[in-house]
């Protein structure tokens, strides 16, 4: 939806995102930058993720629940 991004650059410690697709399987992987896992955590406890999931699951975009795992950045170039 295109009011996700929009809401996302207005959530404290965003700093960016990239969407991976296999147009083949049609599976793709929305990735979201925080700068610290307060931040992520912010957004979580805000509603701001439900919310943002919703939209996208209003439109359609998923074939079913959507998997959520949280990772460490190590290295970013």
């Amino acid at each position: 939806s295109e009011s996700v991004l929009p809401a996302a650059k207005e959530q404290e410690g965003f700093s960016g995102g990239l969407l991976l697709a296999d147009a083949g399987s049609g599976k793709a992987i929305l990735i979201s930058l925080w700068e610290s896992e307060d931040d992520l955590r912010a957004g979580e406890s805000s509603g701001y993720y439900v919310e943002q999931v919703s939209k996208l699951a209003g439109v359609g975009l998923f074939a079913g629940p959507p998997h959520r795992e949280t990772f460490e950045v190590k290295l970013r170039v």
